[in-house]
């Protein structure tokens, strides 16, 4: 695989942590954090656009988008994923209005959309942490406890942090889970 695999996480040797460019993983599926539009933008979603090529663009235009906390799939095209999911997390506003929740179901509709097409292996960058705000640690656990529920579906689930300081995060997120 290509990346930085920085191994095991300790809740599970199933999960594991990774700096870089989600789109030159080699799994089975990554996940997009995308916007509801499924057209493409900044940050990740941007990033896998521009790395899966244009017949990704001409899909995702027929699929008419996607609400927040649900998932699409498509073929990863010029990626070497064979899949990309799309999900649409929530934009972060304070908390009170059920951002929780729907980081929760973006996370477990691409679960379930990556165990229904056979996926083994599966990629997440650190959905709504970007432009759409949601609090970096709080979207940490999040992941975590969702990739804890969903384990026993897959092989490999990568957290893909673009930085070192986000997988920093990540791993603080893996501790607190381990006490």
């Amino acid at each position: 695989m290509k990346g930085s695999v920085s191994g095991t996480t300790g809740v599970c040797e199933k999960l594991q942590l990774c700096t870089g460019d989600i789109t030159r993983l080699e799994v089975d599926a990554i996940v997009n954090a995308a916007n509801s539009s499924l057209l493409g933008g900044g940050g990740v979603d941007g990033a896998i656009h521009r790395a899966a090529g244009p017949k990704l663009l001409e899909l995702t235009r027929s699929l008419g988008g996607c609400p927040v906390g649900e998932a699409r799939i498509t073929p990863g095209f010029d990626l070497p994923a064979r899949w990309i999911i799309h999900t649409v997390g929530p934009v972060w506003r304070g908390g009170a209005h059920g951002e929780a929740n729907q980081l929760r179901r973006a996370y477990d509709s691409s679960f379930i959309l990556a165990r229904e097409r056979g996926v083994k292996r599966i990629a997440f960058p650190a959905i709504s942490t970007g432009a759409y705000g949601y609090p970096l640690p709080e979207a940490a656990h999040i992941a975590i406890d969702a990739g804890v529920k969903h384990r026993k579906d897959f092989e490999t689930i990568i957290y893909c942090c673009f930085s070192e300081a986000v997988a920093a995060v990540y791993r603080a997120a893996v501790e607190d889970y381990n006490q």
